[in-house]
């Protein structure tokens, strides 16, 4: 009975910190830097991806997010802001949801953290989530059920994105999103301090041990978590990842 009891306790105490969260948001430190990481099991949890209302408005924020899920009799449990979007709020690159392609794959060459090629697309296809480069994603030719375009990619296959600097002076409020076990897991976090591109790159790779990770958004990014007790305001959003029950 003891020898049980100390295997058990071996294994929790080598557990990653973000498995032992279960579904749901908490508070995190890595490198010195603060952060909400959140983590959802999506074979258990509905995650969805919105822009516009039955109306064909834009929902724009969590407030609105809300009652439009609660008309479908559901609850929203998390949103986050999910990736970049033009003034009129419409999503810079490709947008999928509920298998409708609203806008198609951005592979253009210009200037902006979403150029910043590699790119890449977070989509759940099949049942699965992935994180994968834009151009990884159209060959494959994945059918997805949601699907968000934006970048630069943080980890790729590993690997830091090759044109982030570790003393990069360009330090902002960022999130991103990642993908463990399979597909399975969807790891989410926002800095609750400014980072740089490496110093973000790094909490997924090393800390929440994501091997491909995507960022969405710099200083508009927002996140609706309950459980940390953050309902963020301010500018309209675009398009919103939400789990909803």
């Amino acid at each position: 009975m003891i020898k049980k009891l100390f295997a058990g306790l071996m294994v929790a105490a080598v557990l990653p910190a973000q498995m032992a969260l279960g579904d749901g948001c908490a508070r995190d430190k890595f490198e010195g830097n603060s952060y909400i990481v959140c983590q959802f099991d999506i074979s258990r949890q509905f995650l969805g991806l919105y822009l516009y209302d039955d109306t064909g408005r834009v929902i724009g924020d969590f407030n609105s997010l809300a009652k439009y899920l609660k008309t479908r009799n559901r609850k929203l449990v998390f949103a986050i802001n999910a990736g970049m979007y033009q003034v009129s709020r419409l999503p810079v690159g490709l947008f999928v949801t509920e298998y409708k392609q609203i806008k198609r794959l951005n592979q253009a060459k210009a200037s902006g953290n979403f150029y910043l090629k590699p790119n890449g697309v977070f989509h759940i296809s099949g049942g699965r989530a992935f994180v994968e480069e834009t151009s990884v994603y159209k060959a494959r030719k994945r059918v997805a059920r949601i699907a968000t375009q934006s970048g630069p990619m943080l980890v790729i296959r590993g690997k830091y994105h090759p044109k982030f600097l570790p003393d990069s002076d360009s330090v902002k409020i960022r999130n991103g999103v990642g993908v463990v076990k399979g597909g399975k897991i969807v790891k989410f976090a926002i800095s609750a301090t400014p980072v740089n591109f490496y110093q973000f790159a790094r909490l997924f790779k090393l800390h929440l041990n994501t091997p491909n990770a995507l960022f969405l958004d710099g200083s508009i990014s927002k996140i609706y978590a309950p459980d940390v007790a953050r309902h963020d305001f301010g500018r309209q959003m675009g398009p919103i990842l939400a789990i909803s029950r």
